[in-house]
């Protein structure tokens, strides 16, 4: 299996006006720029793509159109996360036939199984296809906890090999590298730790916030990887309060904001979520000010 780490884009998805319509042209414009700065994976249908709001037909064919685009340039990750186990063997299928080199899954959601449930779910997933999948663990969206004894049941299937913990508890990220050990992997979900969960030894982020400023998030990375920490502190306090504001915020239309705002157009999200309203987005703009991003 390929192995996945560094920066994964959680790419947002572009619509035309109205929000009715995804915008492919703009999806493959912002996914060469992704690709441009050297993002080492890119994830579409993701949370930040707003897979929720997203019809089947407009899931499938985004990941069809973003296989065919990237073209090997990236890694590709899809999330094939659904309620039902056969609709997500359905898309983890369908993205793995379409080139994806792994999967991002959640638990099921909105009134969900139990542990048992969700270990016969991933472990249908995993039956089905042959690259690897990212365990997500997001309780408050889920409304089921990937604790790390969890998890290191689901590390007994064998292409349960990656963990992305979004609970933005750093001491969970410790206690997962620490179950994970040499086995399977884990990916800092929760922006505002990102420097913090890198430096103890989580081989990448799966973040939003790379549609604003992917080319910091790399460098970010790469820093820390060199073991550089001061410059990596210093890109981080830049970084940081844009970070906490998408995390404060509603997180869709705080990125898609900032992304609009950095000269690259993805729209707004779909309805009923709603833009910034003009004091957020005030707030918004003196947050970017340290990373050169100001209204183009």
């Amino acid at each position: 299996m390929k192995e996945l780490k560094g920066i994964c884009a959680a790419s947002c998805t572009p619509f035309k006006e109205g929000g009715e319509e995804v915008d492919e042209d703009a999806l493959k414009a912002h996914l060469d720029y992704l690709i441009e700065v050297g993002a080492h994976i890119i994830l579409v249908c993701g949370g930040t793509g707003e897979f929720a709001y997203l019809r089947p037909e407009e899931k499938k064919r985004i990941v069809e159109v973003s296989a065919k685009h990237i073209n090997g340039r990236t890694n590709l990750m899809v999330q094939a996360s659904a309620i039902n186990t056969v609709d997500a063997v359905d898309y983890a299928k369908h993205a793995e036939d379409a080139g994806a080199n792994g999967l991002l899954v959640l638990p099921p959601y909105f009134e969900g199984p139990d542990a048992d449930g969700v270990y016969y779910h991933y472990e249908k997933i995993a039956d089905a296809v042959n690259i690897p999948i990212v365990a997500y663990n997001i309780p408050v969206h889920s409304g089921f906890d990937i604790t790390p004894q969890f998890f290191k049941r689901l590390m007994k299937i064998d292409n349960v090999k990656y963990i992305k913990d979004s609970t933005g508890d750093f001491i969970r990220i410790r206690e997962l590298i620490r179950v994970a050990g040499d086995k399977a992997k884990v990916f800092n979900g929760a922006d505002p730790i990102a420097f913090e969960a890198l430096i103890a030894g989580s081989i990448g982020c799966i973040w939003g916030a790379a549609n604003a400023m992917p080319k910091e998030c790399v460098q970010l990375y790469d820093l820390i990887m060199a073991n550089n920490l001061v410059k990596a502190k210093e890109l981080w306090e830049r970084m940081l309060p844009a970070n906490l504001f998408f995390w404060n915020h509603v997180y869709n239309s705080s990125v898609k904001a900032a992304t609009n705002l950095s000269g690259r157009n993805v729209g707004e999200c779909r309805k009923p979520v709603q833009p910034l309203k003009d004091s957020e987005l005030v707030e918004l703009k003196e947050a970017l000010k340290p990373l050169g991003i100001s209204e183009n």
